[in-house]
Order: C-alpha cells, then structure tokens, then sequence
C-alpha cells in the first residue's frame, strides 16, 4: 500500500490576544442567558451548534475540507454517555479530535441538564472546535434504555443529525465513554484512505444460536419509548415465531457504517429498513441486530460488509454481559492489537494515560497532535495551539498494525466467504 505523500504545513498567523477571550466571554454569557431563559424545557434546541467565530486568519484553503481522488475521508463521531459521563466524553472528544472530522456528542435523558450545559459550554469555549465548527452536542436527550429499542432509535435520530449538519462525511462510528482509541485520526484517516467508500464495519453472523431462543423471539415492552422517566423492559407472555421474509442476523453493537447505508436506513426509499425497525422496536439488545439485519438483507448492501467492529475487547470467562474492563495489565495485549477502538475502561485507568502517552502523544487536557498541528511538540506548547493544513496526515507506527488488521478482513480468501452468511 502507498504512503500517502506528506505535505508542508503552512503556520497559521497569531491570535489578536484581546480578540477571542473577549467573543468567548460573551458567546458564554449569551448561553448561560438563553440556559436561564428556557431551563432547557422540551422547547429547547434539538442540537447546541458551535458556531465558528468568522476570524478571517482562518479562512484560508488551509481549514477548508478537502476532498476528492486521493484525499483522506471525512468521519462522523456519535460519542454517547449517561448520566456522570461528561467528563469522559470530554476526553474521548479529545483523544478522537481531528478538524476534517464531525462530532455529536449525545448524553441520554438520565443526565441532568446541568452535565449537558456544560459539555456544550466546554465544547464552545473550545477555540479549535469554534473554528472548526464540527462539535455539536444533542440538547435534547433521548431514552436510552440499554436492553430495549431506544438505543436504536437514538442512533438514528443522531444520524439524521449528522446528516442535516454535513454533506461531507464518508463514514458514522459510533463511540460510547467506555470506549477509547489506540490509534490517532491521522492513522485512521490514512489506512482508510485506500478503501472504498461505501464499506460497513460490522461485526454480524446468521447463527444466532442461544440469542434466537433468549432475544429474537420473545416479545418486550421498552417504556422508554413512551415515558419520561427511566423503567425496565417488561416481557410479554408471549413468543413469536422468527421473520420469514427477511433473515435475522446478529452482532456487535458498535458499528462503522457508510453513509450511503445510514442514508438508507434513515431516508427509507426501500421499505425494508422500517419494517426491520418495527420488528426490532419489540426485541431484546435491538442494537446487537438491527443494522446488521438490514445491511445483510438488503441486495445493495450485502456486499459491502466488513466483518468487524474494529474494536479490542476482552471478555471473562465465563463471559458475562458485557466485557472485562481492561487496565495495565492488558496494555501488551493491547499493544499488539491492531484495532481502532477499545472498551471498556474505568474513566481515568491508568491505562488510559499509558495509551495516551505511547499510542496517541497526547498529554492531559490536549487533543491528540496530528499533521494538522503545527507546533513543535513539548510539556510547555501546546502543539495543536497553531496549525497548518488540516488535510495533510503524518501516520505513525501503529498505523502499520492497523493496516495488517485491514488487510487481512479484506484478503481474497475470507472477505466474501464472511459477507452476510445466511447459516
């Protein structure tokens, strides 16, 4: 596989110090003012944008997104919490920060909205994130209630977002805050360079096994999508028999998903996608299902698979619901892993700070450098302070494992042997 070439970086002209703290202080002021008005009430914005402060230091080519034959694509980022999760997100947000990118970050209905302002005041009082104008924060939650249907139709709802806010965006991942990278975006961005745009990461199979039994035919209630307050599912007396005019499939629930297919999903020009939601509105874990079964079912789509999640994870034995927390005890094992993501972690492992500083050189309270930034990197300067072209990649080592990974799901003998099979 070719090297993408790297290219001089231009550094961008200094800051008016007066400038931007003065326009900071007052976006602040005008939020917590229209925060006070509304108390955040059902009325409220559907999504809090970050709107870029219009400096004409920054409008040269150099932070305009470029795309075409032979440029980095564009990702969208749903990082998704719960109540006691702000701060997580924040530095997840950091660690996944890349300025070609979109970002929504998404804390459900248990949060209180005094977590939610703060995670759009933190955003905004960002000045890379205000010129940028790519982070936006959801202000109007949604249920989520992690055994039944919500969590997909927050999904889709985030989707239709990401949709509304860019035409430019090639690929969705999903991210919870107990997930976290061991690549940086440079990385990511040059490996998936080199592959089709429509390819969906998603870890799915047809053999159901216990699952068939357990989830796809019992009947469920999830109050989430007619309550206000959190309940657990309930179970109906009954069973159902399993579709068939459509094959279910199952798999892990974080995905990364083309555009093409999330335009599908949420557009609907084929019916296909409202009838699986309607099935899976009623069935346990639906996030562990549905994609999967409309991507497989789905003639256009069932060929562009990859089977994967691009994720670490590491499960007890015996398994249990979800996997084993890793920590430094892990970090070989991680080390010699070439996946994109990992979960699940204890928020601040020490780990965490292990993979920051070997993985991403990344220090506290930073974004992870790229070839977009322009500083020289030390403890004192902040090396993403200033920047350069934001389409120029400067991969690391550990895009070479990543590669590997890449390279061995879409080997001639397994790829297609692993699309969609109907067992």
């Amino acid at each position: 596989m070719r090297k993408m070439q790297q290219v001089s970086t231009g550094i961008a002209t200094a800051e008016r110090k007066w400038l931007f703290p003065l326009l900071a202080s007052i976006l602040v002021m005008l939020i917590l003012l229209l925060a006070g008005t509304s108390r955040f009430s059902g009325h409220s914005e559907a999504f809090y944008r970050i709107f870029s402060l219009g400096s004409p230091e920054f409008g040269s080519r150099s932070t305009v997104v470029l795309k075409g034959p032979g440029r980095p694509p564009v990702l969208a980022y749903l990082i998704s919490g719960t109540r006691g999760d702000g701060e997580r997100m924040k530095r997840l947000l950091n660690a996944v920060y890349h300025p070609r990118n979109q970002y929504l970050l998404h804390l459900d209905r248990q949060a209180p909205d005094g977590e939610r302002v703060k995670l759009a005041l933190y955003a905004k009082s960002d000045r890379v994130f205000r010129v940028m104008d790519n982070v936006n924060v959801m202000g109007k939650a949604d249920a989520v209630t992690y055994m039944g249907s919500t969590a997909i139709a927050s999904t889709l709802h985030a989707a239709a977002i990401l949709l509304r806010v860019s035409t430019n965006w090639d690929w969705l991942i999903t991210l919870s805050a107990l997930d976290y990278p061991l690549i940086t975006q440079d990385d990511l961005l040059h490996v998936l360079s080199y592959l089709p745009r429509d390819f969906n990461f998603i870890d799915h199979t047809s053999d159901l096994g216990w699952k068939e039994y357990q989830r796809a035919k019992p009947i469920i209630i999830d109050p989430g999508l007619y309550l206000s307050t959190k309940s657990e599912i309930f179970y109906s007396s009954q069973r159902r028999e399993m579709p068939d005019t459509y094959k279910v499939f199952t798999g892990s629930p974080w995905v990364v998903l083309s555009r093409s297919f999330m335009e599908y999903c949420v557009l609907g020009w084929d019916n296909l996608p409202r009838t699986v939601l309607m099935y899976f509105s009623n069935v346990v874990l639906s996030q562990e299902g549905y994609f999967h079964t409309v991507v497989c079912n789905a003639p256009e789509f069932k060929n562009t698979t990859v089977n994967s999640d691009l994720r670490y994870l590491v499960w007890d034995v015996p398994p249990k619901p979800e996997p084993h927390y890793l920590e430094l005890s892990d970090f070989k094992a991680i080390a010699e892993n070439g996946a994109a993501f990992a979960r699940q972690f204890h928020q601040d492992d020490p780990v965490l700070d292990k993979i920051d500083r070997i993985f991403l050189k990344r220090r506290q309270g930073r974004l992870a450098p790229g070839g977009w930034c322009a500083e020289k990197f030390s403890k004192r300067k902040d090396p993403c302070s200033q920047w350069g072209n934001i389409n120029v990649l400067k991969p690391g080592p550990r895009a070479k494992l990543f590669e590997k990974l890449i390279l061995n799901l879409i080997a001639n003998e397994t790829f297609r042997s692993n699309q969609c099979r109907f067992q």
